[in-house]
């Protein structure tokens, strides 16, 4: 990093004399006696894949949500609430990379935080009938503990955060005295004043400091890209698990049988399949494009890679998990169109999302993915008119196929932009 974009960075926060090492979330090197250098590539604490394991347990309600009822109407409203959370999942993800969990009072802190999200989980099967408001108490607790550790790094220009997201989560909160149409328009209200929080946080303390915008994007980008790849694909395997405890779910005190084993079989090879299609090439390439990518441009990337694209995926395993808990049972049977289109529509949407992952940040090749994902979707079909192993066969093999021919004809390689890093 150039150290005139360090100085401004340093400005930016509003602390005079703050190493720029500690601005991007490194504590100084007289307080760790560890080099800079080593700091930069630091592991995740074991208190923020802690943290991660009770924000999954939200993922893991909203598949029981779905189970409960397999209809579009509950699909959009499970996709409603996991869009609202993961937007603070990623304020958390973000906000520790810049402020690790390194002293009590953040501890503290974020062991509130993950207090909050249980409470929004406990809450998420009620959430759009008489435990609306718990959940969004919940929330505003997830939003307020948030900010309070964000003051920490930011300081006064937390109030470019704290103020859309808290009245995000007021608007939920609200949702919840009502019912229909006016509880989702609150919602939809939540998930606008989410989306416009960055356009604040990036251009509202240039209002009041009259900062320039470089500066600015260079402290908001000073992530640690080992790190921030680390920390979500932590995330990934957690929910991966999620899936598999489905299958025990699915079979619950059925006799074990021979294709009662074939099913379970090949649901976890279905999650493997789909393990392989990200942690195999993905979250290598990712780590390298960000360390590529300088950091006035790091800040939307994160954003763009790790939320927007991330979110499909993530839904798309909550959408699976519900299908394979449907389909256990009745391997052999014509399924109904909601197992069947939860099934091939989580696998769908889970390469969809990395797709867009991919083109991102521009890790090639993304052609083979882009096939299946409609060839994916298609699959549920074979689940309606033949029988759910004949759906989970195809499923398999699509994703087999998609990666063998990836493999064997493109082999996986960033491309950077002349003079910068990925887009």
């Amino acid at each position: 990093m150039d150290p005139r974009a360090e100085e401004a960075g340093n400005q930016a926060t509003g602390g005079a004399g703050t190493p720029a090492a500690e601005e991007a979330g490194r504590p100084a090197t007289e307080e760790t006696g560890r080099p800079a250098t080593e700091e930069a590539s630091r592991r995740v604490s074991t208190l923020e894949l802690f943290f991660d394991l009770v924000f999954v347990f939200t993922l893991t309600q909203l598949t029981v949500l779905l189970a409960s009822d397999l209809s579009f109407s509950t699909a959009a409203r499970v996709a409603l609430i996991f869009v609202v959370l993961f937007w603070m999942y990623g304020a958390y993800a973000y906000l520790t990379n810049q402020v690790p969990p390194d002293r009590p009072s953040r501890r503290i802190l974020l062991l509130l935080g993950m207090g909050a999200f249980l409470v929004c989980a406990l809450a998420i099967p009620r959430a759009f009938d008489d435990g609306g408001v718990v959940f969004g108490l919940g929330f505003l607790a997830v939003v307020l503990v948030h900010s309070a550790l964000y003051t920490r790094e930011h300081g006064r220009d937390v109030v470019w955060y704290a103020v859309p997201n808290s009245l995000a989560a007021l608007a939920v909160t609200a949702a919840g005295l009502f019912d229909g149409p006016r509880a989702d328009g609150l919602w939809l209200l939540a998930l606008l004043l989410q989306f416009v929080t960055p356009f604040f946080a990036e251009h509202g303390p240039r209002r009041r400091g009259g900062r320039e915008a470089a500066a600015l994007r260079s402290q908001l980008g000073a992530l640690d890209p080992a790190h921030f790849v680390e920390r979500h694909g932590l995330l990934l395997i957690v929910a991966f698990g999620e899936s598999v405890i489905a299958i025990g779910i699915g079979i619950g005190d059925r006799p074990l049988t021979a294709d009662l084993f074939v099913g379970a079989f090949l649901a976890l090879a279905l999650a493997g399949a789909l393990w392989w299609t990200y942690f195999v090439r993905d979250e290598h390439g990712a780590e390298a494009a960000f360390t590529a990518t300088p950091p006035d441009r790091r800040w939307r990337l994160a954003m763009n890679a790790y939320y927007y694209a991330f979110l499909p995926m993530l839904l798309g395993i909550a959408y699976c998990a519900a299908g394979v808990k449907k389909t256990l049972g009745h391997l052999t049977e014509q399924l109904h169109t909601g197992p069947a289109l939860a099934l091939a529509g989580g696998v769908a949407l889970f390469l969809a999302g990395d797709v867009a992952f991919r083109s991102v940040l521009r890790l090639w090749p993304v052609t083979f993915r882009a096939v299946a994902v409609p060839v994916a979707a298609a699959t549920a079909l074979l689940g309606v008119r033949l029988s759910a192993v004949a759906e989970l066969l195809a499923l398999v093999a699509v994703l087999v196929v998609m990666l063998g021919a990836e493999a064997r004809w493109s082999p996986c390689r960033p491309a950077s932009r002349p003079g910068g890093g990925p887009s």
